[in-house]
C-alpha cells in the first residue's frame, strides 16, 4: 500500500519506467502525465506529496512548478526537476527544491530522494487519514449524546459512522480513546458534513497534550505502513 502520491511529468518512456520503479520501491504511487496541460489540470484536482518535472519538456515545464506554488492543496508538495540539456533548463531547475541529474538510474534517483524523503513524510503526516474503528461519543448541549464509531482519523478531523442526522455547522464535542490507550481524548469540534450513515467532524480546539498524543499515534501508524526497505533507509538514524 502506497503512503504517498507523486506527480511525474515526462514524455520520456525510459525515464517514466525508472521513476515508476524507484517511487514504488519507496511506497510512493506515481501519477504519470506526458504533457504540461494535463499535469496542470491534475494539480488543480488532486493532492500530491511530490511533484517531479522533466525539464526536457521545454519552457512550459516551469508552468508546472509555478502552479505548485499557487495551488492551495499542493504548495507544500516537495518539488523535483529532472535536468535538461540546455541553458534554459538550467535556469528552470533553480525553481525546484531538488534536481535529478542525467544520466539517471534507479540508484541515482534513490540517492536524490533520500534527503527529500523526510520532507515528504512530514507533509504526509499533516493530512494522513488513518482507517480505524473506535467508539466515539458526540456530546451536544441540551440534547442526548450520540454514540457511534469512527471510520478514519486525521490530525484535524474524523469521519464517523452513524444514522443520527446532525446539522453541518453545529458545534459539538467528540470523545474517543485511541487503540492501546487508556485515557480518552476530547476535542471541541464542528460538524462538517452529513450523509445517510456517515458524517465528518473537524477538530476546532484540542488540548496540547491530546493533540501531541494524536500526532504521535498517527505518526506511528504511518510509519507502520512503510516497507521494510524504506523504514530501514529513511526512518532509522544512522549509527556512526
Amino acid at each position: 500500500m502506497a503512503i504517498g502520491l507523486a506527480l511525474l511529468v515526462s514524455a520520456d518512456a525510459p525515464i517514466i519506467h525508472l521513476f515508476s520503479h524507484a517511487l514504488h520501491e519507496l511506497s510512493l504511487s506515481p501519477d504519470v502525465c506526458r504533457n504540461v496541460p494535463a499535469a496542470v489540470g491534475l494539480l488543480n484536482r488532486r493532492k500530491f506529496d511530490a511533484v517531479i518535472v522533466d525539464l526536457q519538456l521545454g519552457e512550459q515545464s516551469v508552468l508546472i512548478l509555478d502552479e505548485v506554488l499557487l495551488s492551495a492543496s499542493n504548495r507544500r508538495a516537495v518539488t523535483f526537476a529532472i535536468s535538461g540539456n540546455d541553458a534554459e533548463g538550467i535556469a528552470f531547475r533553480k525553481r525546484s527544491e531538488f534536481v535529478f541529474e542525467r544520466p539517471l538510474s534507479v540508484g541515482s534517483i534513490r540517492n536524490t530522494l533520500k534527503p527529500a524523503y523526510g520532507l515528504i513524510l512530514r507533509e504526509r503526516r499533516r493530512y494522513f487519514r488513518c482507517p480505524v474503528s473506535v467508539p466515539v461519543t458526540i456530546l451536544r448541549q441540551s440534547v442526548p449524546e450520540v454514540r457511534c464509531n469512527s471510520v478514519n482519523i486525521s490530525e484535524g478531523s474524523m469521519a464517523l459512522s452513524t444514522f443520527v442526522p446532525l446539522i453541518p455547522g453545529e458545534d459539538v464535542r467528540v470523545q474517543f480513546t485511541l487503540p492501546d490507550h487508556k485515557v480518552p481524548l476530547l476535542a471541541e469540534s464542528t460538524i462538517c458534513w452529513w450523509t445517510t450513515g456517515h458524517l465528518g467532524v473537524r477538530f476546532v480546539s484540542i488540548s496540547a497534550e491530546h493533540k501531541s498524543e494524536l500526532q504521535v499515534w498517527l505518526s506511528r501508524k504511518l510509519e507502520e505502513m512503510l516497507p521494510e526497505f524504506v523504514a530501514g533507509q529513511f526512518q532509522k538514524p544512522e549509527v556512526i
